[in-house]
Formats: C-alpha cells, sequence, structure tokens
C-alpha cells in the first residue's frame, strides 16, 4: 500500500465510509505495517485512532486520552500480556468499552464470528472491507446488545 490518501472509489459506499464516523478507537497491534495501515484505513474512513504496540503502551494511550474510547482493536496475541486480558483491563474503566479481537491463526474462532455483538473477530490478513464492516457494526450496536460471553471464545481459546 502506498503511503498517503487511501483510494476508496471502490468503497465509497461501504461501511464507515458512507457514515462518516467520528469514533475513538485504540488500536492495539505490535506488527508495525499492520497497524499503521489498519489505522491508515480506519482515519480515512473518519475514525480517529490511537495506537499502541502493546498492552502497556495501550494502558497509558487509554488512561492520557482525554476522549471516550468507544472501540479496542487488538491483536490476541501480545508481547507482555494477550489482547483478552487488555481487554478486561480496559472495561473495568470503561465498561462501554466493545473490542474486536485479531488473529492470524482464525481456524481457531471458526465459529466466534455471530455468537455476540458485544465483541468481535477479525482474521488477519483483512481485507479494507472486513475491517470497516466490522467498526461500522461496532459502531452502530448499542453498548447494551454487546454480551461479554463471547469474549470467552475467543479467549478461552
Amino acid at each position: 500500500m502506498r503511503r498517503g490518501k487511501l483510494n476508496h472509489s471502490e468503497n465509497a459506499n461501504g461501511p464507515g465510509i458512507r457514515e462518516g464516523r467520528q469514533s475513538n478507537v485504540l488500536l492495539v497491534e505490535d506488527e508495525r505495517f499492520v497497524r499503521e495501515v489498519a489505522s491508515e484505513i480506519l482515519e480515512a474512513a473518519g475514525y480517529r485512532v490511537l495506537k499502541a504496540r502493546n498492552a502497556t503502551e495501550a494502558r497509558k494511550v487509554f488512561q492520557r486520552s482525554r476522549e471516550t474510547v468507544d472501540i479496542l482493536i487488538t491483536d490476541v496475541v501480545l508481547p507482555d500480556k494477550n489482547g483478552c486480558g487488555l481487554s478486561d483491563e480496559l472495561q473495568i474503566d470503561c465498561p462501554q468499552l466493545k473490542t474486536i479481537f485479531m488473529s492470524g491463526y482464525p481456524e481457531q474462532f471458526a465459529n466466534f464470528n455471530g455468537r455476540s455483538q458485544r465483541t468481535s473477530f477479525l482474521a488477519k490478513p483483512f481485507s479494507v472491507d472486513s475491517l470497516l464492516k466490522r467498526v461500522y457494526e461496532a459502531t452502530t450496536s448499542p453498548a447494551a446488545e454487546w454480551e461479554p460471553q463471547a469474549k470467552h471464545a475467543v479467549c478461552s481459546g
């Protein structure tokens, strides 16, 4: 992907872009390339993105943020802690936080999507459309509809 503005001509009516969401996303990914590309996609779609390389950095960014974080997008496997533990910690201070877990091992989570709207799973590598669709679903679903038991499907393995 080249640097600069993303070309969304094919996706101009896709999820996230048509709505021009102004939600705040905390993106936690230890692979720099994945983190930067995902951030660029989300920012081009109108989301405000806070980035972190690991759970420790994510907690600091979360605590320093002057705005509420609406969505946590985190890799399941991080260098210092797993994404499930990070989600649990952040939800103590922000119970309405919605979480999208990412993993390069989708076979472990084959039956995960559709179990709940509280948390969601995104297989890596992901497309622009699949990332924006997951985030759009999170931003348009009322927090009350999100059920925490889906997290256990990911976090229990």
